[in-house]
């Protein structure tokens, strides 16, 4: 309900605080489709979830799922903690929801949705460096006083339950069959891209792999699907708990998805996250990311808090 001595918004005004809302988004966009025109009006699933907070008077809420935990692949990252690309990141979003109060004066949070423990036995990584980097992750926020930010990870669901039970009663619940993503994928270009792109993920970051290049393919491919089994799951949970939101993507999304892709910091792959890389501060002030074994070619590790944060380039 709107505040005492206010009164609900006229439907033109709603449009129009709307629409210069997803205008703050769209700049920040990760599409599969960058080439195609993108004005508001090719997202009216995101305008709809926007004006049911707007026509209320009330503080947006988004939803990302992302930040699950650092890749395996020591040629791509610093180490297994958050680091400087996930301190611009975050400090970035933070903005953007400071940004939306600008347009909309009840303003906008953002609840990071930690997906790590969610498929970590699928990406191998250990459950306590997923512990750790979305415990650093919440101290980050705390410390860089992002107050516009919050974590929600499995813990919050499911308490202190062992994490393969965890892992398998959301699955139980919630994923969708191998069979039924494999027919998505045959006709759905999206979802054949995401599965591409998983299994590339999948195939650059394990680690030790002693069989042959074409065994690690289909290794890679199996646990592709369930890792977007997973994802989708992890998803309609998210829903399930916070039924009003926003849902934005770390992944690229064609316009009209039922998710906003956003971009997080620059890099030539529209795929690279912040926990799949590491950040480069470049000669010209600006930040680009890219795996670890490219980036130190460029310049020296700087250190923050005594950790490996960065590499300044030279």
């Amino acid at each position: 309900m709107p505040p005492v001595g206010t009164s609900t918004p006229h439907a033109p005004s709603v449009a129009r605080t709307c629409a210069a809302i997803l205008n703050l988004l769209l700049p920040h966009r990760r599409a599969t489709d960058p080439d195609l025109p993108a004005p508001v009006e090719a997202f009216p699933g995101q305008l709809r979830q926007l004006a049911d907070f707007v026509t209320a008077g009330d503080q947006i809420v988004f939803t990302l799922p992302g930040f699950p935990c650092k890749s395996p692949s020591p040629t791509k990252v610093l180490g297994h903690l958050p680091d400087e690309g996930e301190r611009l990141s975050l400090g970035f979003l933070n903005s953007l929801c400071a940004a939306v109060a600008q347009v909309y004066p009840p303003g906008a949070s953002m609840v990071i949705c930690s997906d790590g423990h969610i498929f970590g036995d699928l990406i191998h990584v250990p459950d306590q460096h997923i512990d750790a980097y979305a415990d650093e992750l919440a101290a980050m926020i705390r410390r860089e006083r992002l107050h516009r930010l919050s974590v929600f990870d499995l813990r919050e669901v499911l308490g202190e339950l062992p994490y393969d039970e965890k892992r398998a009663r959301v699955h139980a619940q919630y994923a969708p069959t191998v069979e039924e993503l494999r027919a998505e994928v045959r006709v759905d270009e999206a979802t054949l891209a995401l599965y591409r792109g998983i299994t590339r993920f999948l195939t650059e970051d394990t680690v030790g792999f002693e069989g042959s290049r074409s065994a690690l393919q289909r290794d890679c491919r199996a646990r592709a699907y369930g890792v977007i089994q997973r994802s989708r799951a992890w998803g309609d949970l998210i829903a399930e708990h916070h039924t009003r939101s926003v849902r934005l993507s770390i992944h690229p999304q064609p316009r009209g998805a039922a998710k906003f892709g956003i971009r997080l910091l620059d890099a030539r792959d529209a795929w690279t996250t912040p926990w799949h890389s590491t950040v480069v501060h470049r000669a010209d002030g600006g930040w680009e990311l890219m795996h670890r074994s490219e980036a130190e070619r460029l310049g020296r590790i700087v250190l923050r808090h005594g950790r490996p944060s960065h590499v300044e380039s030279a």
